[in-house]
């Protein structure tokens, strides 16, 4: 469980920052639909070789769910990582482990002290991590304000395709549901929004989006792999754990961001960045 869990956080910590690298040049809407949909027509190829589609069942109106509120959540963290520094965005999106925790805490689910332990450390670190923006400038607090959005919408996302499938097979015909059920979505708000009068295609034209073609094929099929590592993990060992090792990934969002745009941090916000990975390893050995 836990190999699979810290994969998760990595693909999600690659696609985060390709995606926020993406909103820089093109409008989000864009990057998400796009790729979206590279990820949809290569899960399609899989549904068919591995007729998953004999697994439909109601278990799929998860997927169709975690669909619709799965752009809305990219939206508006692919706006915060244009807005604000993605070393302080991304660790502040790894809130969203609260969702699945309170859900399978719910459900009755029941940690014990050393894993009770490593998630009060981890969630501690992620609000240090990104806490001090609220205090800055207006467009600061906008990003804020749009990464809490986001955090909200993962979580839900995660909660949902955990319960999406019972089998490898179901889970490819549920995360194919998911990603068409975020085209028609997102493609249905980027319409809307180019009747506003906002552009669809960044400076450029489609020169540009095609030349991006391979980063956004990454973006999608890391996110897709994410969200299957995840399910996995979270049937394999309990719920609490794998959502909180999975939550490692904004510090692969962060160290990134510091390697290539070298952003910096605070003292505080280094500081959380350090208690989340102590919280998320304290877990990984309970």
């Amino acid at each position: 469980m836990v190999p699979l869990a810290l994969a998760t956080s990595l693909l999600w910590g690659l696609a985060d920052f390709g995606g926020g690298l993406l909103t820089r040049r093109m409008p989000a809407l864009t990057v998400v639909v796009i790729s979206q949909a590279l990820a949809a027509a290569v899960l399609g190829v899989i549904v068919v070789a591995t007729q998953a589609w004999q697994e439909a069942g109601g278990r799929l109106w998860f997927a169709v769910a975690a669909g619709l509120i799965g752009p809305v959540a990219m939206l508006c963290f692919y706006r915060a990582l244009a807005l604000g520094p993605m070393g302080v965005v991304s660790p502040l999106a790894g809130t969203a482990v609260a969702v699945p925790i309170g859900v399978a805490l719910f459900l009755g689910e029941r940690p014990d002290t050393a894993q009770y332990t490593g998630i009060l450390i981890a969630f501690t670190g992620v609000i240090l991590a990104g806490g001090p923006e609220f205090r800055g400038a207006p467009v600061r607090r906008q990003a804020m304000t749009y990464t809490l959005v986001a955090a909200f919408g993962f979580g839900a996302t995660l909660a949902l395709i955990a319960e999406a499938s019972t089998t490898v097979t179901g889970l490819f015909l549920a995360l194919f549901v998911q990603r068409v059920c975020n085209v028609v979505t997102g493609g249905a708000a980027l319409f809307v929004s180019a009747r506003r009068g906002s552009p669809v295609l960044p400076e450029g034209g489609r020169a540009v989006v095609m030349s991006a073609m391979p980063a956004l094929t990454f973006v999608g099929l890391a996110d897709v792999a994410a969200n299957a590592t995840y399910a996995l993990a979270a049937r394999i060992g309990p719920v609490t754990v794998a959502a909180v090792l999975a939550s490692l990934y904004p510090v692969v969002t962060t160290l990134a961001a510091l390697g290539v745009l070298r952003e910096r941090l605070r003292a505080v916000q280094a500081a959380g960045a350090g208690l989340a990975v102590a919280g998320t390893l304290l877990l990984g050995s309970g």
